[in-house]
């Protein structure tokens, strides 16, 4: 998968070198917005660090451990999505994404998921999916709930955030449940 429509106007990318500047100013404009749930991109900052993020993406998808995509809206990167610790063995992978405020609204991140998710099992041959979402983040938690998933409960204090530690809703998903959900 190294670009895919998924909806008029918006497609996913393989996030590539050339991308560091593009991604630099999406998270740099939306800083204070991802910081509320996303402490770790609050690290990047500089062009540099986007560079490193990518580089080690990159270096994933050639370990065979999972990737990143873009997500694209109307020409612009709008946000990221991607599957990490691929698990071959047991044929099961965590989803994870973030978007720009001003692209809220949209459906980008519910079509890039459902996206994702049907390459996950329909070509990757994917048995399980996990997303994780911080339970005070109802609109990220919303979206594994509209495509199917299933919530398997709260991690306790399970991000690490400033001085203290966010609670995080884990959902997950099936290939035998997908089928049925997109029949």
């Amino acid at each position: 998968m190294l670009t895919y429509s998924f909806a008029e106007g918006a497609e996913l990318r393989l996030l590539e070198h050339h991308h560091a500047e593009e991604l630099f100013a999406l998270i740099d404009h939306n800083r204070s917005y991802l910081r509320q749930w996303l402490p770790e991109w609050d690290v990047q900052k500089s062009l540099d660090d986007c560079k490193r993020v990518i580089k080690s993406s990159l270096e994933q998808l050639a370990a065979n451990g999972g990737f990143t995509l873009g997500i694209w809206w109307q020409g612009r990167l709008a946000g990221i999505i991607g599957a990490a610790n691929i698990d071959w063995e047991n044929r099961s992978a965590m989803v994870g994404y973030l978007l720009g405020e001003s692209y809220q609204g949209k459906g980008l991140v519910t079509g890039a998921c459902r996206a994702l998710v049907d390459y996950l099992f329909s070509e990757l041959n994917l048995h399980r999916i996990e997303i994780r979402c911080a339970t005070n983040n109802p609109r990220s938690c919303a979206v594994p709930k509209r495509l199917g998933f299933s919530k398997e409960g709260v991690l306790r204090q399970a991000q690490a955030f400033d001085d203290r530690f966010l609670d995080l809703e884990v959902y997950g998903l099936l290939a035998e449940d997908w089928d049925r959900v997109t029949e």
